[in-house]
């Protein structure tokens, strides 16, 4: 795991993603056009607000994308949780380097998107993993 540093704009985006919506959040990614908070169990549904409503008003306020990720302690709970969108059915871990390489199944309809753009979507997942887990590399099958 990572010690976490913000910046003042990513701090800047924290408070007003806890003020607009009432969720705790634990981090807080940005990544590009996107920007993921990870927000402790149980905070989803404030976060998201019903029917996605509040994320909805939050992604035209900063015109950029927004990622809503529960938290776990559970490397492989969280590993699904970051790939939520996409369905994952079931995670592997190997040994690699001082940590563990996670490998997410998802359907095969959902696998490039799931990668993303030029791998965006596991670069941003593996910032994830690599701050609040022992996971170093991750890779979609």
């Amino acid at each position: 795991m990572t010690e976490i540093a913000f910046d003042t704009e990513t701090l800047a985006y924290l408070r007003l993603f806890e003020e607009r919506t009432g969720a705790r959040v634990k981090d807080c990614l940005v990544a590009e056009d996107k920007l993921v908070f990870l927000v402790y169990p149980g905070e989803i549904p404030k976060a998201v607000g019903p029917g996605g409503a509040v994320v909805e008003r939050l992604k035209e306020m900063l015109k950029k994308e927004i990622q809503v990720v529960e938290y776990s302690d559970d490397a492989e709970v969280l590993v699904k949780n970051v790939f939520f969108p996409f369905t994952p059915k079931k995670v592997d871990f190997l040994p690699k380097g001082g940590g563990r390489h996670a490998t997410v199944t998802v359907d095969p309809a959902w696998k490039a998107r799931a990668i993303g753009k030029a791998g965006k979507n596991l670069k941003v997942a593996r910032a994830i993993l690599m701050r609040h887990s022992d996971v170093n590399s991750v890779s979609v099958a």
